[in-house]
């Protein structure tokens, strides 16, 4: 039986990372992936590919787009997005308390390491479509999010798979990893099922990066708590916990935010799982320019509380504590110009009218009587006397009201009115394995297992309550990256 030096499990952009970074440890490298072909990449195939990363001005920004034309400089304020910005971000929404050495190695390789990628053949575009808006002819980019992968999810794991293949890298699909061999002292190997028949493969070191437990519906009622059973799942099905369960069972240490996830407005009527021909345009990410209203016909959350970066990984959690799991989003045509295209898809449960009152009927399973009562409440509310501006927090808010909406507030008045139903949509878990700084998986004593890595979501300790948008795929890279150079020197010397 051959023996390899790294074995990767997992198919997505941490896996490659880490099996593109053995490999030029000089290590032979084997990745596993649970799903098929034309399903692999875990959830990194259904993401919009978008990565936060640490820049401090149009310089950085060009070496990971080098063929930025003077046009789009000349026409785009990129701004900057600096390491103390970044570490504020990851402090305040995860309420301090993130790891802070897992936090300071995310934000400050977080550049060295897309341009690590950029010199692997990956391929970034500033992200006009959903980061920017256009004032005063020049492009103005917001909420620290300003880079995607060329082709979004999918054009990012095809470009990692091409790497892959470029770099001599095996991988093996449809092998689901279904336990370590261990043998008290290290870990030597993987178990593993395919078609049916089971096996092993032998290695030197394995890197996890398999994803959290998200599509696991046990397990995030377990942890996560009632009603988790119900949330539609935003990406691959293949995301079972498996990773996290082997290395538990060796005596791996748990660690993190084991009760929180990423969880998003999503379409109330998607599939149970992630659909790859509509990808991630069943989200509603627009919010901050609308109202939310639950079954009872009331507002229930702050919309306009921050930037959408800053607080749609959380929002989807409220709309599955809400009656029956769902709510509305409430617009009117002033700001329809600032949905995004996601809310343009014939997947849509959407309803329009021309009055509140014809819209109140319409909006199945709402109180409509006190659904008329909020909106009227709402519009007196405004203080319309402060300049709207989507660029920034602009302050434009309500007084009076018990939940506020503290930036970018509209009445609900000029019709056509319309409103779309959204349910929660589960991104990825929080907790999961404790890691060295070198990305290796640490025992109930918190001493490192020889022979065993991690990375990506399957990682603990980085996200709490909340999570920067973009920051999963930056996170991915560089764990991914630490976790596979590790490896690949530890059994090459």
């Amino acid at each position: 039986m051959k023996e390899w030096d790294v074995i990767v499990v997992g198919g997505g952009n941490a896996a490659y990372c880490a099996a593109l970074a053995a490999r030029e440890a000089g290590a032979s490298v084997l990745m596993l992936e649970a799903a098929p072909e034309d399903e692999s990449g875990g959830n990194s195939r259904f993401t919009a590919g978008a990565m936060r990363v640490v820049y401090n001005g149009v310089d950085d920004i060009r070496s990971l787009v080098p063929d930025l034309s003077p046009a789009e400089i000349d026409s785009t304020d990129f701004g900057t997005y600096t390491q103390d910005q970044f570490f504020d971000d990851m402090a305040r929404v995860t309420q301090f308390r993130t790891d802070p050495n897992l936090c300071e190695a995310l934000v400050t390789k977080s550049l060295p390491a897309l341009i690590w990628m950029r010199e692997k053949g990956i391929r970034f575009v500033p992200i006009y479509g959903r980061q920017a808006f256009k004032i005063e002819g020049r492009f103005k980019f917001w909420g620290g999010l300003t880079i995607e992968s060329v082709g979004g999810g999918p054009g990012l794991v095809d470009m990692l798979a091409a790497s892959g293949r470029k770099h001599g890298i095996e991988i093996r699909y449809g092998t689901r990893a279904t336990g370590l061999i261990h043998d008290g002292a290290r870990v030597s190997g993987v178990r593993f099922a395919s078609l049916g028949e089971t096996g092993e493969v032998k290695g030197r070191a394995v890197v996890l990066a398999c994803g959290g437990f998200e599509a696991n519906a046990e397990w995030r009622t377990r942890y996560l708590g009632p009603g988790w059973d119900l949330a539609k799942v935003r990406g691959t099905r293949y995301n079972n916990g498996e990773g996290i369960r082997m290395a538990l069972a060796i005596g791996a240490s748990p660690y993190g935010n084991w009760s929180g996830c990423h969880a998003v407005q999503w379409e109330m009527n998607a599939p149970e799982f992630g659909d790859l021909a509509v990808g991630d345009q069943f989200q509603k990410h627009s919010y901050p320019f609308a109202v939310l209203v639950n079954a009872t016909g009331k507002r229930f959350v702050d919309e306009g509380a921050d930037f959408r970066n800053y607080t749609y990984a959380k929002y989807g959690r409220l709309v599955l504590e809400q009656p029956g799991q769902f709510a509305w989003q409430i617009w009117d045509k002033k700001t329809k110009h600032l949905q995004r295209d996601e809310y343009n898809i014939r997947q849509c449960t959407k309803v329009t009218a021309n009055t509140i009152g014809e819209l109140a009927r319409k909006l199945d399973g709402v109180n409509a009587e006190q659904f008329v009562k909020t909106i009227a409440e709402y519009n007196a509310a405004v203080r319309t006397d402060i300049p709207f501006n989507p660029n920034v927090k602009d302050g434009r808010r309500t007084e009076g009201l018990t939940i506020p909406k503290s930036n970018w507030a509209n009445t609900i008045d000029a019709p056509p009115f319309e409103a779309y139903a959204v349910t929660c949509g589960i991104t990825f878990t929080f907790g999961g394995l404790r890691i060295t700084d070198d990305g290796q998986v640490v025992d109930l004593d918190y001493r490192a297992i020889p022979g065993l890595y991690a990375a990506g979501e399957l990682v603990g300790g980085i996200f709490y309550f909340n999570y920067p948008g973009g920051t999963g795929l930056t996170s991915g890279s560089v764990f991914g990256r630490i976790a596979g150079t590790a490896a690949g020197k530890a059994v090459r010397h």
